[in-house]
């Protein structure tokens, strides 16, 4: 199947030229919003394997969509010549590696201002480009940096931390990405000047971790793994019903009274321990373990459905947990059309998600799929000056990769 490698004109981002040295997830699928966004991406890969997103069978389709696939030598000397050419006329560029690597390559933020003073240039490491050496140059993975940021220590049960999934502390550095490269872009708009950010992965996890973390610093307050409920709370929490499960969240004056009247604790409401301006039901609180155990028996007879719908009409934030088959079949999402369809570059139809956000007046779409890797090496150089004779000179010496 012919893939067209001229971008069509759509979306906020139309004007936007963004290229990135990263392999799976953060950094790509930060690249991959902006690109369904309508901002022209060029994806660098090795020369050698490619990007280990490719040994996955589905969520490469997904992820790697609207982009163009250069596979480079970048850091030999004529492929950091063709990198620098790239980057000439490109807005962001963005790596992710252990920290300091591009400097220790020569490819330090200032070598790569004198090319583009107006380039947004964005660092992703698991630790960040400073700090202690032996930590700033160590690996990371998702796992690993939750880990090492106390996010991981909050999830799981109170005898076992846990990671939560799926990759959550790589797709929570996705939108820190996002957000803070359009940050920068829109003060290069007025001062002319480049922007370096230097993105530590574990960073954001204490950013996101800082709701209980806040508490320990100010005082020395460590709540215990929740499991499935809420650290401090009633009521809130994932609860077993007889045909699954259901997430509640059971917060406010009308919504406590509503709850313990219809577990059969209506005599609680107006005591001192719950007076009828009662808005939290705290599990520090005399009856929170009878609370939960009532909640709990009336819960296990019901399908959560009828309880959805029952507290729901209550003002209680309910809502079934949905299963695969569940979204699927779910008229909500078909309504809204979260599903898309598009065909990959062996002519197969995928079956995957549409644009998120909806923008309103500059849609983002999908125009086109996962393309092989380096397949648009060739087409990438000649957009940048490089004659054909050059293009085959640096394929024969192995600087890049064109996939046929």
């Amino acid at each position: 199947m012919q893939i067209t490698t001229e971008k069509p004109s759509f979306g906020v981002l139309d004007d936007l030229r963004v290229v990135y040295a990263a392999v799976e997830l953060a950094v790509p699928k930060a690249c991959c919003l902006m690109a369904e966004w309508g901002a022209d991406v060029t994806w660098l890969e090795n020369t050698g394997a490619g990007d280990t997103i490719r040994d996955t069978a589905w969520i490469k389709q997904a992820e790697r969509r609207n982009q163009r696939s250069v596979a480079l030598d970048y850091f030999c000397d004529e492929g950091r010549e063709v990198l620098l050419r790239m980057l000439a006329d490109a807005d962001v560029f963005i790596e992710s590696s252990k920290g300091g690597t591009w400097a220790k390559k020569g490819l330090t933020d200032q070598v790569l201002w004198e090319i583009n003073p107006r380039l947004v240039i964005v660092h992703v490491s698991g630790y960040g480009q400073t700090g202690v050496p032996e930590r700033v140059s160590r690996a990371a993975y998702d796992l690993t940096v939750m880990a090492y940021s106390g996010y991981m220590s909050q999830n799981g049960t109170p005898a076992q931390p846990m990671n939560p999934g799926p990759y959550a502390g790589d797709y929570f550095n996705t939108l820190m990405i996002v957000s803070a490269t359009l940050a920068a872009l829109h003060k290069v708009a007025r001062t002319g000047r480049g922007e370096s950010i230097d993105v530590a992965m574990y960073e954001t996890l204490l950013a996101i971790g800082q709701y209980y973390l806040v508490d320990y610093l100010n005082a020395d307050v460590i709540w215990p793994r929740p499991g499935a409920r809420n650290q401090n709370l009633c009521a809130i929490g994932e609860y077993p019903c007889a045909d699954g499960f259901i997430g509640l969240t059971v917060y406010g004056v009308a919504q406590n009274k509503y709850l313990l009247e219809t577990i059969g604790l209506g005599e609680l409401w107006g005591t001192p321990d719950y007076p009828e301006d009662c808005s939290a039901l705290w599990l520090s609180s005399p009856k929170a373990q009878l609370i939960e155990q009532k909640l709990e028996e009336y819960l296990s007879t019901r399908r959560a459905a009828d309880v959805e719908r029952d507290f729901s009409a209550h003002r209680i934030a309910a809502q079934k947990v949905m299963e695969f088959p569940d979204l699927v079949a779910e008229e909500h999402l078909r309504a809204r059309g979260v599903w898309q369809d598009w065909q990959t570059a062996d002519g197969d139809t995928f079956h995957g998600l549409g644009v998120f956000p909806r923008f309103g007046q500059h849609p983002g779409q999908v125009w086109r799929p996962m393309p092989a890797q380096g397949q648009d090496s060739a087409d990438v150089l000649a957009r940048i000056g490089y004659s054909p004779d050059q293009i085959d000179h640096l394929i024969e010496v192995g600087v890049i990769k064109q996939s046929r």
